[in-house]
């Protein structure tokens, strides 16, 4: 199964994020490797694009070397991909809800439809503005323990 980021959108009631919630898999992006610019552009990455095709025209000065450079390209677009359909979302307001796991996006909106099920219930509650922040008990908080890459160890 592959797990597909959820990013909601900007100011949508609880009722509409459920049909404009944008699922992005988490994974290499097959058709970005074969076809980098137009995968850009179909995506609206705009300023990737015009990046790449600064580094193809680039590259491809540079004779039989720059065809591999631009094969490179291809393949950080492919591997990256993804991550750069977050970061645009992310610029033009969406947060990330979450993870799901489906075999397909179909599968995925459904999951998520069901795990979100309840915030589309509730509304979000309104910010208070011009309130000024109650101060609470100071609560004892724990360290994080030191950790080397992906796997942390206790404390002693």
């Amino acid at each position: 199964m592959a797990s597909h980021v959820v990013m909601l959108p900007p100011l949508a009631n609880p009722t509409d994020r459920a049909e404009r919630a944008v699922l992005v898999r988490d994974g290499f992006a097959w058709v970005a490797f074969f076809l980098p610019l137009l995968w850009l552009l179909w995506h609206r990455l705009w300023g990737e694009a015009f990046v790449a095709v600064l580094l193809f025209c680039g590259f491809l000065l540079l004779g039989p070397v720059g065809s591999l450079l631009a094969f490179l390209v291809g393949l950080y677009v492919g591997l990256e991909g993804q991550a750069m359909r977050i970061a645009a979302l992310r610029r033009r307001g969406y947060r990330q809800w979450g993870v799901v796991e489906g075999a397909n996006l179909d599968d995925a909106h459904m999951r998520y439809a069901y795990a979100a099920f309840d915030e589309w219930l509730e509304p979000e509650p309104e910010p208070v503005i011009g309130m000024a922040p109650v101060e609470t008990a100071r609560q004892h908080v724990m360290e994080p323990a030191p950790s080397l890459g992906l796997v942390s160890y206790g404390r002693s």
